[in-house]
């Protein structure tokens, strides 16, 4: 009976270390993608102007490009919000509204009046808000769901779903009518007020857009709504049908060709991940990318230096000591100077949190969404992008980055490498734990 009491604890103790042992390989699993093309070929991915591009994003990412859009770039909550909450206020059939990040103060208030004032006028008005990064509490969604709003949390914490806390919907969807939709990097907050220029606001880039690629974004709700809600939604009302294919809604040469990327967490390579190599191996003259929180493993990183190195002028701009999260700004400078060497130009924007993700290759290619450049966004958490083929919209978006420029110090290499050795020790220390920031 001793000897096989010992042998039953030893046995339970293998089971749990073993158990352990998975989830923490999980919680600290990257992506695996190194190179792009066959091993001695070097880099082939087709330019951002050769067809094969389309169709290499379109297969390997599941994006599908689609003409028939118009396309508004805001770079503030001054732009953003006038115009989001005028379109609320005049929903006509359905609002789905989809927040990493919501907290109280003036905005959700206005936010919350709007959503009363349309649910009472019989509009279907749900809101998801992430479990997490959603500080709201009870009594802000109370007066929401007696006005006629359904309201869900994603991925509450309990025991039973301990094996997706790590994993996020850190997505920004707005769905008014099924037929205009708004991402970015933009949440409910006081902070986004302003100019994003000026002390306490952020800087972030949001995008209004209509045509198909509105559908794909209502798609990306409904999908998280489900296992939300346990209910798949298709009504009319969500997928207005004057806009289906029978009806000629997504026929046409005209307007810009665009996309939803949904990016979600897999087992192994994931959209995200797909979606970055592609892009930056597509560059051939400018790769520009303004992300809040840069902290790219190495092959990504090597394949930024790989496009520097190629004659490409790569530009990274960043946060500055204005970050609201210390850590992952440390994480990010401890692989400056490898960037730098490599011909990458560095830049950390100045006045206040920048909290922008964007992308814009050769002036063609660009992407505005929830996206980070670091493995929680590539590996774990759900996230919204609308992708944009058209030079007219690359030329704004390279507009709007310059214009950010002037208020961004770049990080040259020499004196870089002068910062203080408590500067280091911090970066050097955050960097151990990058990919669980």
């Amino acid at each position: 009976m001793h000897y096989l009491s010992y042998f039953g604890f030893l046995l339970l103790g293998i089971v749990v270390t073993a158990a352990l042992l998975i989830g923490f390989m999980d919680v600290v699993r990257g992506t695996p993608i190194k190179t792009v093309g066959s091993p001695g070929q070097g880099n082939c991915c087709p330019s951002v102007d050769d067809p094969f591009f389309r169709e290499s994003i379109e297969l390997l990412t599941h994006v599908k490009l689609k003409p028939g859009h118009e396309v508004e770039f805001f770079i503030n909550g001054d732009q953003t919000y006038p115009r989001l909450f005028d379109d609320l206020r005049n929903a006509k059939s359905s609002i789905t509204i989809q927040l990493y990040f919501a907290n109280k103060g003036k905005m959700a208030d206005t936010l919350q009046g709007i959503l009363i004032e349309r649910a009472k006028a019989g509009i279907e008005v749900r809101f998801l808000h992430d479990a997490f990064g959603t500080t709201l509490k009870k009594a802000y969604f109370k007066p929401l769901q007696d006005a006629g709003v359904i309201v869900n949390a994603f991925r509450p914490f309990s025991f039973k779903s301990l094996q997706k806390a790590q994993h996020r919907a850190h997505i920004r969807v707005i769905v008014i009518d099924g037929t205009v939709g708004y991402t970015g990097g933009f949440g409910i907050d006081d902070k986004w007020f302003g100019s994003g220029r000026d002390k306490d606001q952020w800087r972030d880039t949001n995008v209004r857009f209509t045509g198909p690629a509105v559908r794909q974004l209502q798609a990306t709700f409904i999908v998280c709504w489900a296992e939300a809600s346990s209910q798949l939604l298709t009504e009319d009302t969500l997928f207005p049908p004057n806009l289906r294919p029978e009806y000629g809604g997504e026929i046409g040469a005209g307007g810009i060709l665009a996309s939803v990327l949904h990016a979600a967490p897999t087992i192994g390579s994931t959209p995200a991940e797909r979606f970055f190599v592609l892009s930056i191996a597509a560059a051939r003259e400018k790769l520009w990318i303004s992300n809040s929180y840069f902290v790219p493993e190495m092959a990504f990183r090597k394949l930024l230096c790989d496009a520097a190195q190629r004659g490409v002028d790569v530009r990274v701009l960043t946060v500055s000591k204005a970050t609201d999260t210390k850590s992952t700004w440390y994480a990010g400078r401890a692989r400056y100077e490898e960037l730098l060497t490599g011909g990458v130009r560095m830049f950390e924007y100045q006045p206040v949190m920048m909290h922008a993700k964007t992308i814009v290759v050769d002036g063609q290619w660009l992407s505005v969404g929830s996206m980070n450049a670091d493995n929680r966004s590539i590996s774990f958490n759900d996230e919204s992008n609308l992708v944009v083929l058209d030079e007219g919209a690359g030329a704004r978006m390279e507009e709007m980055y310059l214009e950010d420029l002037r208020y961004s110090e770049e990080i040259k290499l020499d004196e870089f490498r002068k910062r203080g050795w408590t500067d280091k020790i911090a970066e050097h220390a955050c960097h151990l734990v990058w990919r669980i920031l």
